[in-house]
């Protein structure tokens, strides 16, 4: 039994968490809309600096889980997103002209 507890509760590899972190940014720069491609990328990099000093594997491994069910969200909200956006840029998406 307690070697069922330690494979379930291992922390993930630091290489693995950066990766979910890359995969965040990358799937919140595929938002069309700036104020949903800003949120996403600044909701990212709170969470992770929020969670950046955990150190009890089972609570890394509860916000890599969490984490990882953020990506496959975010990854099926683009998806909708890029289907029934609006075609208006946004003001802030505008580059000026001079």
């Amino acid at each position: 039994m307690a070697s069922l507890g330690a494979s379930s509760s291992s922390a993930p590899a630091r290489a693995e968490v950066l990766a979910l972190f890359r995969s965040l940014l990358r799937t919140a720069r595929k938002f069309t809309d700036y104020n949903i491609r800003e949120y996403t990328k600044r909701r990212t990099v709170d969470a992770f600096r929020h969670n950046q000093n955990l150190s009890e594997p089972s609570s890394v491994s509860s916000a890599y889980s969490e984490g990882k069910a953020q990506l496959e969200i975010a990854q099926r909200q683009t998806v909708v997103y890029q289907l029934y956006a609006p075609k208006i840029k946004s003001v802030m998406d505008v580059k000026p002209h001079h």
